[in-house]
């Protein structure tokens, strides 16, 4: 699988789960270098289950230093990628 497809693949599940978190949010206008606490009105715990379902999903360990890494879709996306290497 190349890394454009990866990435991809990565972008849709991480949107899926933003979507079962929140799901009043129109994630098509998300803008991937925003905070979603500031796009999604999402507050400690939703982030927190969202935090989890990544860990899930993705099959990753998640420390609790690196929350602010995942705290943007693109930030999300570079960290599940970096995990996977």
């Amino acid at each position: 699988m190349t890394t454009a497809s990866s990435d991809a693949d990565t972008r849709a599940k991480i949107l899926r789960l933003l979507g079962e978190i929140a799901p009043e949010a129109d994630l098509s206008k998300l803008d991937p270098e925003v905070g979603f606490r500031d796009q999604l009105d999402l507050d400690s715990m939703d982030f927190l289950n969202f935090v989890v379902s990544l860990h899930t999903t993705f099959h990753i360990e998640i420390p609790e230093s690196d929350y602010p890494k995942y705290t943007t879709l693109n930030g999300c996306v570079a960290q599940v990628a970096a995990s996977r290497t």
